[in-house]
């Protein structure tokens, strides 16, 4: 086994958080506030998912995720539409880091962080979510809200306010 790192591994300094953050919940802020604390640079993007329309813009996702993440200088919000690995290859990013809530979310991300290796050297850090969120998804917060549930607990006061208003207007 060679253990020294290949020409075309990149280099772990630069870790990217994907996700739709359709909206971002507080669940998601802890994943990225802990990878801040790991690496040097951390994007967050804002991927295009076809399958999975969502009740914000990407804009819109993307200004709620820079405005909570404001106060941590190393975190960068992006968006970007096509394979996780070729976000990678642009931006030298050599970890993908997937937060996980149960067996369920592993055996999907598994799959992904293979796959995602195999293609480009990339290594996938499987982040377990704090308790005190394993529950939280961005599903769940929105079918909370539109049923007019408190969910000030579940995301950043900013994004409570926002999607009040988008779920009242729509």
């Amino acid at each position: 086994m060679d253990l020294t790192q290949s020409a075309n591994t990149p280099v772990a300094r630069r870790a990217l958080y994907p996700g739709s953050f359709d909206p971002v919940t507080n669940g998601h802020l802890d994943i990225i506030v802990r990878a801040a604390r790991l690496y040097e640079q951390v994007y967050v993007a804002v991927f295009v998912n076809p399958s999975k329309p969502g009740l914000f813009t990407m804009d819109e996702r993307m200004e709620m995720l820079a405005e909570v993440t404001d106060e941590l200088p190393n975190v960068a919000v992006s968006s970007f539409k096509g394979l996780t690995v070729d976000f990678c290859r642009q931006h030298e990013v050599g970890v993908i880091v997937k937060g996980v809530r149960a067996v369920s979310d592993f055996d999907y991300e598994q799959q992904m962080a293979q796959m995602n290796y195999g293609l480009a050297g990339v290594e996938t850090l499987f982040m377990p979510t704090n308790p005190l969120y394993s529950f939280l998804s961005s599903s769940l917060v929105k079918d909370v809200a539109k049923w007019g549930g408190d969910i000030d607990e579940h995301v950043p006061g900013p994004v409570a306010t926002r999607l009040v208003a988008r779920l009242r207007d729509a």
